[in-house]
Order: structure tokens, then sequence, then C-alpha cells
């Protein structure tokens, strides 16, 4: 059974991206990214909210802009606490990332 992952940042540019790439090379999971602000190429939306299995969101901001589009969906989210500090495929990025998927979806690399 394929489970739904959403990987939530700010812009959807660097971090987001970046997570949804490297879980796309993993069975048994269809991963899209969005970005919480106006301007970002994917956009968090209540239908990418409700087809989300998971949401994995890189701070604690991307979370509560979640909640206040669809308060219900709280028990699916999880804050990965990475910094906006990585541009996109950045190799320490990449390191931690890995780190926390694999600990969050049991996912080995």
């Amino acid at each position: 059974m394929t489970r739904n992952v959403l990987f939530v940042c700010t812009g959807n540019i660097d971090r987001s991206p970046t997570a949804e790439a490297l879980l796309k090379t993993k069975e048994g999971f269809d991963v899209r990214s969005a970005g919480t602000w106006s301007d970002a190429p994917t956009r968090i939306s209540e239908d990418l909210i409700d087809w989300a299995d998971s949401i994995l969101v890189m701070e604690e901001e991307h979370k509560e802009a979640i909640l206040s589009m669809k308060p219900e969906a709280e028990a699916k989210i999880t804050v990965l606490h990475v910094p906006n500090m990585y541009l996109r495929g950045d190799p320490e990025l990449i390191r931690t990332l890995k780190a926390k998927l694999s600990s969050h979806l049991d996912v080995e690399w």
C-alpha cells in the first residue's frame, strides 16, 4: 500500500523539494511538497492536506500555517525541526533529512 507524504517548508524552493526528491527514490511512497508562502511554486492547500497520509513540516511555523487552514490535520503533522539555512541539494541537508526520515518514516538509506 502506498503512503502519501507531503513535505512543507516556507518557499517550496530548497528544503521540501530536497526531501521530496529523496523520498521519491523509495518504494511505497507517493510524495509531494509545498510551501506556506503565497508565492511558493506549489502552495499548501486544503486539497494537498486532505491528500496526505503524513505531513512532514520543516518548522513549527509550517505546522501552524496548516492548522490555521485545517485544524483537524494535526494528527498527521510531524515537525522535523530543519532550519531555513540550506540550499536545495545541500549535502548537509540531505544527511539531516535522511536521519530524520529514517526515524519518522522507518526508511533505510
